[in-house]
């Protein structure tokens, strides 16, 4: 049975029309504007989403290469991180004629943004966390989009009332990922869990958290009755999964993953591009990552 999608407008964020249901997860080190392009190149209208970008760092920089957007990844969200509600507008205000639209990082479970303040930490504030969401919503005339988790931890599960607070205090949409701030990236995610949440709110609430292939994706996306899905380690090595899940769900097709000579062909063309943007010893330095999971798996 194939899921009803509406390929018109799949998900309407604000005053936004979304073409499809499926979301490129913002991850840092990794969703920069050379790989956004690629994935655009095979997927034509998923929202992109940036790298994290610090409110604290945007003060003293209106030009970098984290903010490097090129025209053909719209529609794309610039993803801004930070607890300050002044600077977190600041920040936003600043990326707005980038963007499509703005979205706020409360989900980060890595130490060192916890530490700040930043990320996950605000699920323990609510208050402070709606602050920042009406603060940066009153700062721009494009939509805001929220990604929280489920919690701090499998005892402080407050994500139904977080997705009330993001809703109340302006959201135009949210990004669930399914896991608590303690789980970090292990463990399996609730799918279940996001069903709570979606029938919570009125607003596009859309699923994260191991969505790794067409068939999971179609599986969350069933589970979890939310309106989207966001796709993120799974796209590792493999930049046109974001599109073969699109085919899937709108024919039912399963389109073959990429052979290892496609992959190894991808993976130069992404080296290229990351050493047109960064320089050679900058860009193949920064590429050895992706070497290994563009050919992670090979016999």
């Amino acid at each position: 049975m194939l899921l009803t999608i509406n390929k018109t407008c799949a998900i309407k964020i604000g005053a936004v029309q979304i073409h499809s249901p499926v979301t490129l997860a913002p991850m840092a080190g990794i969703t920069d504007t050379v790989l956004r392009q690629i994935i655009r190149t095979y997927s034509k209208n998923c929202l992109l989403t940036t790298e994290m970008l610090s409110s604290e760092a945007l003060r003293n920089t209106k030009e970098c290469a984290i903010i490097s957007c090129d025209k053909s990844e719209h529609p794309v969200a610039f993803q801004l991180a930070g607890h300050k509600p002044d600077l977190m507008a600041q920040g936003a205000k600043l990326l707005e004629e980038r963007a499509t639209i703005i979205d706020i990082n409360m989900g980060c479970p890595v130490p060192k943004i916890v530490k700040n303040g930043d990320g996950s930490k605000l699920m323990t504030n609510p208050v402070l966390a709606s602050k920042i969401i009406s603060s940066v919503k009153k700062a721009v005339s494009i939509p805001v989009t929220v990604k929280f988790r489920l919690g701090w931890s499998h005892e402080e599960k407050n994500f139904v009332e977080f997705a009330k607070m993001a809703e109340d205090s302006g959201a135009d949409a949210i990004t669930v990922h399914a896991r608590t701030k303690s789980m970090l990236y292990s463990g399996k995610a609730d799918w279940h869990a996001l069903a709570l949440a979606k029938s919570a709110v009125k607003i596009p609430v859309i699923a994260n958290g191991d969505v790794v292939s067409p068939e999971s994706a179609k599986q969350c996306l069933e589970i979890s009755k939310c309106d989207g899905i966001s796709v993120g380690r799974g796209i590792l090595g493999d930049p046109t999964l974001i599109y073969r899940i699109e085919h899937y769900l709108y024919t039912g097709e399963i389109l073959p993953e990429p052979d290892i000579k496609q992959r190894i062909e991808q993976a130069l063309i992404h080296c290229r591009k990351e050493i047109e943007l960064r320089g050679e010893d900058v860009g193949v330095k920064y590429m050895k990552k992706f070497f290994a999971w563009y050919i992670k798996g090979i016999q």
